[in-house]
């Protein structure tokens, strides 16, 4: 029965052994001789049972392993130590190599005899060439990391230390390998922004965000700096778990001082045609008010000649006026080229406004030019400053006549055009009235069209043009929110486009209408301070009051205006606004604090004003006695016509 069972047991155990095909499984006597084999065996080496059983083992060896005494080897680890294992190349009956992990073991009798050895062999060929795959990938990846020298790429631990480091953070920093690595990455940075935490900040955002990039200066082995561009990057496990950051820095110093000096060229560049354009203004300024000025010296100093005879004089001085008001004109229209004037923009019945300019373009253009108007039956209104466009449109149609020196038409039309977002990079995205003035003269160039926005350019010879017509209407038509349009060609004529933003329902002046006011007499007078620093204008102020019947005290800075207020009160102040020390606008807040029922007239020379100033009553430079009058008069009946002189104690002491 026990034999049986043994017996029994044996197969059993023969029927295992042989049914394992990943293993070669087989028994060597005690010379090594194969005295059994499994189907892994033949599978791995390619020899059938009745071909191996009784050769020696070490015939699966390489020659080199066979030369240099391996399988003898083997066994005796096998028999001294319990034990041998190992991995190596082994050789199939068809003389190919395969890769295998071999483990030998000693087989004994229970008192210790050797019988042989066991000898387990599992082919590893497809996983190693997959390790050694990997091992050739990182191989290279590092061979590319390191030969890699414009850039800096290093690894840095959780708590940011160099783990490992390229050549070309050897160029950028300084540092070998073996200086750096095992130190913390703060060391490039300055000791400012080491103080500032900026280190471990930049380590927490690219854990927290997935990324971090920034620019600044960083620290060379050597103490100088150089400026870089930084990114650092979260190196995780599969589970998610942190494993350190990638860093790459890259010196951009060069790049930076290029930036530099390309920006420091177009400084100077942008500089130059500044200067450029300052002097064809200053010369154009210079020249047509030395003409202007010629006529009023030379007029009223021929008037002080004439009045000391008792000569008729009211020829120079109506030279003297008209040629003052070509001045105002002229700084008019300087202040529009710079879009520095100071619009009344309301809505604007285009139609009705050139209609009732036909009048004046008749007596303006003269006989030679024939007029026709092209109207929709329908037509938005705009959104403008009606007086400076009348001033545009006259402008341009100065311009065509001028265009045809012997005569021709001019066409006034007019459309409403709908520009798309991006569209026009002139315009922004909505509804405009397109107002065209074409004639049928010359025509211009390219050149000429591309400089005809340009100041004092002008093409009409010395004496016929000041230059600034087109260059106004350009900047009246973005002042507006719109923009100028010039199509031309030689001997085919010009037509000038003026856009401008169709008005809103709500879309209305914000100044009220001048009402028409007597120059004096109706109303009661007032006692007006009036504050300018130069002497002429102030002197020149005060008369014009004055003769309108208003009592006038004089003071040349805001501070003795402030002074005198000290002593008594006034009913009205007029002040410059562009005095030093304290401006118009500054007296006036002031004055707002001490008095808040004191009224204040504003007189500027030039357009623009505090936001908050734009409130005030004002009165632009140069002036008519009738404009202070009517301005006077506004601020009057704004006060609901009563006087704070009306009180005997409210009178200023003579000063």
């Amino acid at each position: 029965m026990i034999t049986a069972a043994l017996e029994q047991a044996d197969n059993r155990f023969e029927l295992l052994v042989q049914s394992v095909t990943d293993y070669a499984i087989y028994m060597l006597d005690p010379d090594g001789i194969v005295i059994s084999w499994n189907a892994g065996a033949r599978r791995f080496k390619g020899y059938a049972a009745n071909e191996i059983i009784g050769q020696h083992f070490s015939r699966f060896y390489t020659p080199e392993d066979q030369a240099t005494g391996i399988p003898a080897l083997a066994l005796y680890t096998a028999e001294h130590d319990g034990r041998f294992e190992a991995e190596g190349w082994r050789v199939r009956k068809d003389g190919s190599q395969f890769w295998a992990n071999v483990v030998i073991d000693p087989i004994r009798t229970p008192d210790g005899q050797l019988l042989g050895f066991a000898k387990v062999t599992r082919d590893l060929t497809e996983r190693r060439a997959a390790q050694e795959a990997l091992r050739e990938s990182e191989e290279r990846f590092r061979m590319l990391v390191q030969s890699v020298t414009d850039y800096a790429i290093y690894m840095i631990d959780p708590v940011g230390t160099v783990t490992s480091w390229n050549a070309g953070a050897e160029r950028a920093k300084g540092y070998c390998a073996q200086e750096i690595i095992g130190q913390n990455f703060a060391l490039f940075y300055s000791e400012e922004d080491r103080l500032a935490g900026l280190p471990s900040r930049a380590l927490h955002m690219a854990q927290r965000e997935g990324r971090f990039e920034s620019e600044g200066w960083r620290i060379r082995k050597d103490g100088s700096r150089f400026w870089a561009n930084a990114v650092i990057d979260p190196i995780r496990a599969p589970d998610g778990r942190l494993m350190g950051f990638a860093k790459i820095t890259r010196d951009l110093t060069e790049r930076r001082e290029a930036q530099r000096a390309l920006d420091e060229a177009r400084d100077a560049i942008f500089q130059t045609q500044k200067m450029d354009a300052i002097g064809k203004l200053t010369g154009g300024v210079a020249h047509d008010f030395n003409n202007l000025l010629a006529v009023i010296v030379g007029s009223l100093d021929l008037a002080r000649r004439r009045l000391a005879n008792g000569g008729d004089i009211a020829r120079y001085l109506d030279n003297a006026m008209t040629a003052a008001d070509r001045g105002a004109t002229l700084t008019q229209r300087m202040l529009a080229f710079a879009r520095k004037q100071e619009l009344k923009l309301q809505s604007v019945d285009c139609v009705a406004l050139v209609q009732g300019m036909a009048e004046l373009l008749r007596t303006t253009l003269g006989a030679s030019a024939l007029i026709e108007t092209r109207f929709p039956l329908a037509l938005q209104t705009a959104y403008a400053d009606p007086a400076q466009l009348e001033l545009a449109l006259l402008n341009l149609a100065v311009n065509a006549r001028d265009a045809m020196p012997e005569g021709g038409r001019i066409v006034i039309d007019a459309a409403e055009i709908a520009v798309s977002a991006g569209e026009r990079p002139d315009l922004a995205e909505g509804r405009y009235v397109r107002l065209c003035v074409t004639d049928n003269g010359e025509g211009m160039d390219a050149a000429t069209i591309e400089r005809a926005r340009e100041p004092f350019f002008t093409t009409k010879g010395v004496g016929k043009g000041t230059g600034l017509g087109l260059s106004m209407v350009h900047g009246f038509a973005q002042q507006c929110g719109g923009s100028l349009t010039i199509a031309s060609q030689p001997g085919l004529g010009t037509t000038v486009a003026l856009w401008l933003p169709v008005a809103q329902d709500d879309s209305a002046s914000p100044f009220p209408a001048e009402d028409a006011q007597p120059l004096a007499g109706q109303d009661a007078p007032l006692v007006i301070l009036a504050v300018d620093d130069d002497n002429l204008v102030l002197t020149n102020t005060a008369g014009m009051l004055e003769e309108l019947g208003h009592t006038v005290f004089q003071a040349s800075s805001a501070p003795d205006a402030l002074r005198l207020l000290e002593q008594g009160m006034v009913d009205l102040v007029v002040t410059d606004h562009a005095m030093p020390g304290m401006t118009g606008a500054q007296l006036a807040d002031a004055i707002e604090q001490l008095h808040p029922d004191l009224p204040v007239i504003i007189i500027t020379g030039f357009a623009e004003l505090p936001p908050h100033a734009s409130r005030r009553p004002r009165l632009d430079k140069p002036f008519r006695q009738a404009e202070l009058a009517r301005t006077v008069a506004a601020v009057r009946h704004g006060m609901g016509g009563g006087t704070y002189s009306d009180r005997p104690d409210s009178i200023l002491p003579p000063c």
